[in-house]
């Protein structure tokens, strides 16, 4: 599982009193740009977020990889689940796109992966307008919370495996919380982690021509 984004740039960004890492990917012509969030030990470096990463670029959709959380806090396990702390994150990282010169003139969508889903929902609610899409791979959007989700005004896509029979019966609950625009689509044959041969590749077509339609 291999595919190379074009030029990333690495970029630190100061939220509160941290310094997060992440690599910025923008084509040439980019409307818009997608902000990772990873799911709970996870990290910029993930192949599979690198994949869809790589696909986006491809269809003209630039790309924000980034650790929202420094190595220290990634080592504790509860941090990791720590939504509102993922959420601030994700939104300081969010303002520090509608800085950068690069970036200020693109559409923001995110794309959240296990817990960062929920982050990824929270945040989206919180920001309301300036989100323009939201993607979930195998996500546990029901970490947002029912009130956070019923104010999600960004179009919503929901990915989840076929045979991740707990995932699904949450993500359900979830969509159904949802008032936005949103599709649930249930990717045959995979797993969690969506390692069945095939499976990553739809998970990233159906984010591609999900952020292009509503990105530009």
């Amino acid at each position: 599982m291999s595919h190379p984004i074009g030029k990333q740039e690495p970029v630190r960004i100061q939220t509160g009193q941290v310094q997060l890492e992440g690599n910025l990917a923008l084509p040439e012509g980019a409307k818009g740009v997608v902000l990772f969030a990873h799911g709970s030990g996870s990290s910029r470096f993930s192949p599979r977020n690198n994949f869809v990463a790589g696909e986006l670029f491809d269809a003209g959709v630039g790309s924000l990889l980034i650790d929202l959380l420094t190595p220290a806090e990634d080592a504790d396990y509860d941090t990791r689940f720590d939504i509102p702390l993922l959420t601030t994150r994700l939104t300081g990282t969010t303002a520090w796109l509608q800085r950068h010169p690069a970036t200020q003139a693109l559409k923001i969508g995110y794309f959240g992966a296990s817990t960062g889903a929920a982050a990824a929902l929270q945040a989206a609610a919180e920001l309301g307008k300036e989100i323009s899409a939201v993607v979930s791979r195998g996500g546990r959007p029901d970490l947002a919370g029912e009130l956070a989700l019923s104010k999600v005004g960004a179009p919503t896509l929901l990915i989840v495996g076929g045979h991740d029979d707990v995932v699904i019966q949450l993500n359900r609950m979830a969509y159904a919380s949802l008032t936005c625009e949103k599709e649930l689509v249930i990717v045959p044959g995979a797993t969690h982690l969506f390692e069945e041969p095939g499976t990553l590749e739809q998970v990233a077509q159906h984010a591609a021509v999900w952020f292009k339609k509503y990105l530009g």
